[in-house]
């Protein structure tokens, strides 16, 4: 199993557009499927409830690390972590990046989340197959939401 999950996607929208729907996190949540209580503030902790069917009781957590715009997106989390009797704060998070890149007339997309390896043994599996099927997942997403 590797370290770190890598998804791409073309966009038929400008960088600038993606960025938005990247870093506000109202349209964030309107493709992501979670409702964040307010912006992303690099260093700040972002919170707020999955929406997506059968997850709502989730909680979404999310430390932004960086808004380097129009270029990188980055947050820390810890991947799958949906029990809600668990606490999760122990394990080292991964880091996800969303890199963007002019391409044509539209945006050249990509996710990397890495640090698998610091997940503990008994999830990591399951947190890998979990996210690996989401970001694809999230790349259709975020597809539908800016080329719509």
């Amino acid at each position: 199993m590797s370290d770190r999950i890598e998804k791409s996607i073309d966009l038929n929208a400008p960088v600038a557009r993606v960025w938005r729907a990247l870093t506000n996190h109202e349209e964030f949540g309107n493709w992501f499927r979670v409702k964040l209580d307010g912006p992303f503030v690099p260093g700040e902790l972002s919170r707020g409830h999955i929406t997506y069917p059968g997850y709502e009781h989730v909680v979404w957590e999310a430390r932004v690390v960086s808004m380097e715009e129009p270029r990188l997106f980055s947050f820390t989390w810890h991947p799958y972590a949906i029990e809600p009797d668990v606490d999760y704060s122990a394990e080292q998070p991964t880091l996800v990046e969303f890199h963007l890149h002019p391409a044509g007339n539209g945006t050249h997309l990509s996710v990397v989340e890495s640090g698998f390896g610091a997940i503990p043994a008994h999830r990591r599996a399951e947190a890998f197959r979990m996210n690996d099927d989401g970001w694809q997942g999230q790349m259709k997403n975020i597809k539908a939401h800016v080329d719509g």
